[in-house]
């Protein structure tokens, strides 16, 4: 019945989505040439916001839980697991009040209606995968602005998505960047569960129905531990919270 409802009701959340980026685009523009950086991330979450509610028109439940009382006076890196696209508007509109920035493909930095826009002028980091030089040197402005700002950053250390929902292991490469010129920054582990039945008989149909969950864990200090210590905690803390979904 999911995939029989996807054929019908997909078509609409594709077109909402097309419209919103179409129409945001200049916004994001007209935002960010008279209101700097303070109009435009707000246009940006007003964006995602209305991106998050087309999944409504799929069917999608989406809850987020936080019951963590996070500092606002320091970076934060989220460790996040990773199961499809649709996870990103949720968690930019969701964490909109920890400016949290990602890390993206330079590839996405071009021809795409409003994504391209907020890549390009939105503080994150625009990665060639193969340019480690590059990579590299993108991450580390990225913390340098975290830690400027005190703004966060969401991380996939899983490296791909995973298209059955099962945890796989977690690099530390990513965090090691980002904590070199953030050092204060908090690790704080956010588990998903649900985001990868969306797309589970691929991008037509979309699965109808479905339940995306959003859970942010206890915060991780990195102290003088070991780093490799610390991403194990924080990745056995998602697996452990994916586990009771």
């Amino acid at each position: 019945m999911n995939k029989i409802l996807g054929y019908l009701f997909t078509p609409f959340q594709y077109l909402a989505f097309g419209l919103l980026l179409a129409i945001f685009h200049p916004i994001q523009w007209l935002a960010l040439k008279i209101g700097g950086y303070k109009a435009h991330k707000k246009t940006v979450d007003i964006l995602n916001l209305l991106l998050t509610g087309t999944l409504l028109l799929i069917g999608t439940r989406i809850v987020f839980k936080n019951e963590q009382n996070l500092p606002l006076n320091r970076p934060i890196i989220f460790i996040a697991n990773h199961q499809s696209l649709y996870e990103i508007p949720p968690l930019i509109w969701y964490l909109r009040k920890y400016h949290a920035k990602f890390i993206s493909k330079i590839e996405l930095t071009k021809g795409i209606p409003s994504i391209s826009f907020n890549l390009k002028y939105g503080g994150g980091a625009n990665i060639d995968r193969k340019d480690s030089k590059q990579a590299v040197g993108e991450i580390l402005k990225l913390s340098q602005r975290m830690e400027k700002n005190n703004w966060s950053a969401v991380i996939f250390p899983e490296g791909t998505r995973s298209r059955d929902g099962r945890l796989k292991p977690f690099a530390v490469g990513g965090i090691a960047t980002l904590l070199k010129k953030a050092p204060h920054a908090l690790l704080v582990p956010i588990a998903i569960t649900g985001s990868w039945k969306i797309v589970q008989f691929g991008q037509f149909p979309l699965s109808f129905g479905e339940k995306m969950t959003i859970t942010v864990l206890d915060p991780i200090e990195p102290e003088k531990r070991p780093l490799e210590d610390v991403v194990l905690i924080a990745e056995n803390a998602v697996r452990n919270s994916i586990a009771t979904k």
